[in-house]
């Protein structure tokens, strides 16, 4: 009911961390859900799956091997994966530097390479840096940073 609320009613729109999250979601009528987390091979059955449910069903890919193993695997009946490129903007977990250059690389690769089977939605970057903080102007200043990352990348 939360997540109905959150979204306006629209049941779109919505991250989760889990393809447990994702599952439960698509079964309350949610059909477009990113799961954000770069996708592990061993996963690929369960997202192939959600992706062929779901209206709009997304990903996390972090590495030229994870965009690899979704062209090895495309969607049937005309489906593409969607995908987001993640960026680790600080909080070291998971995803590329934008200031690395083979970030842009993996950007134009995924944007590029393979438009019929994986499809670029955008760039990712989740503050989990902020976990750590005592105080809202520490916060805000992560977001501030986090924000100049990703516009810079972006540009």
């Amino acid at each position: 009911e939360g997540a109905t609320l959150a979204t306006g009613g629209s049941r779109r729109g919505i991250v989760v961390s889990t393809l447990a999250e994702a599952r439960f979601f698509a079964a309350g009528g949610f059909d477009d859900i990113l799961y954000a987390f770069p996708v592990p091979a061993w996963r690929l059955p369960e997202c192939s799956a959600l992706a062929q449910q779901l209206q709009e069903f997304q990903l996390l890919v972090d590495s030229p091997q994870g965009l690899e193993l979704l062209r090895q695997n495309p969607l049937p009946g005309g489906k593409r994966w969607l995908v987001w490129l993640k960026l680790d903007c600080g909080n070291g977990r998971v995803g590329m530097r934008p200031t690395d250059p083979a970030a842009l690389a993996l950007a134009r690769a995924i944007a590029e390479g393979s438009p019929e089977v994986v499809a670029l939605v955008g760039v990712y970057a989740h503050c989990g840096n902020t976990y750590g903080c005592q105080d809202i102007p520490a916060i805000q200043a992560i977001a501030r940073d986090t924000t100049r990352a990703v516009l810079s990348f972006v540009t």
